[in-house]
């Protein structure tokens, strides 16, 4: 009997339009072998959340370019806690400056990929952190 794959929900909140990074890890964490859901662009956190317990997903992947990091990565934490979701691992990326990683790591995102980040550091992170949990 094989292992269960990995399920990863890559998410677009806020009002950010720009895709084309999520869209491209989405392609590079499905070609390494998981399940992979993408959400569309102008996703609530709460629209997040309910999909990633319907879709029972192991990671949620937010990805944020617009600035708005700091209120809607917290708030998907915060729903995740109240709907007893916690054991989903959250990460980040996008345009997120240094200075704003420590809050974000505090209030349970497990890492953030910036700009650039390889991904096969991603897909690394995702397979390593999903044999620890």
């Amino acid at each position: 009997m094989s292992e269960r794959r990995i399920r990863v929900l890559i998410a677009k909140p806020g009002l950010d339009g720009h895709d084309r990074g999520a869209k491209i890890v989405a392609r590079a964490l499905r070609d390494a072998g998981m399940e992979v859901i993408y959400t569309g662009l102008h996703q609530t956190p709460e629209q997040i959340v309910e999909t990633a317990i319907q879709e029972d997903v192991d990671f949620i992947g937010l990805s944020c370019l617009s600035g708005a990091h700091m209120t809607l990565f917290p708030r998907v934490m915060d729903l995740l806690r109240k709907n007893d979701a916690s054991d989903i691992i959250v990460t980040g990326g996008g345009i997120i400056p240094e200075e704003d990683i420590p809050s974000l790591k505090e209030s349970g995102i497990s890492v953030i990929f910036g700009p650039g980040t390889p991904l096969d550091e991603i897909i690394d992170y995702h397979k390593n952190t999903i044999r620890k949990h």
